[in-house]
């Protein structure tokens, strides 16, 4: 499985949203859609709610990808 994180700069972010800034979809709209096909679990349960808010320490899980969502402070600095 893939493993993607995602460093969140404010205090959440939608979910159709995150799905394009990690590069599984090309649009916001893309990613409404793999959301409502009922594809796209958080923290281990389908998320159908297309604008749902992902905030640090969820992890969102399509296919055989898996992003883990920190907070700012989290993030690596190289």
């Amino acid at each position: 499985m893939q493993q993607l994180e995602f460093p969140l700069a404010g205090e959440y972010v939608e979910l159709n949203q995150l799905l394009k800034l990690v590069g599984i979809c090309d649009s916001g709209g893309a990613g409404k859609m793999l959301v409502a096909s009922g594809a796209v679990s958080v923290d281990g349960k389908i998320e159908l709610r297309k604008t749902c808010k992902i905030r640090a320490g969820q992890t969102v899980t399509l296919d055989n990808v898996r992003i883990r969502v920190t907070g700012p402070a989290s993030a690596s600095k190289e």
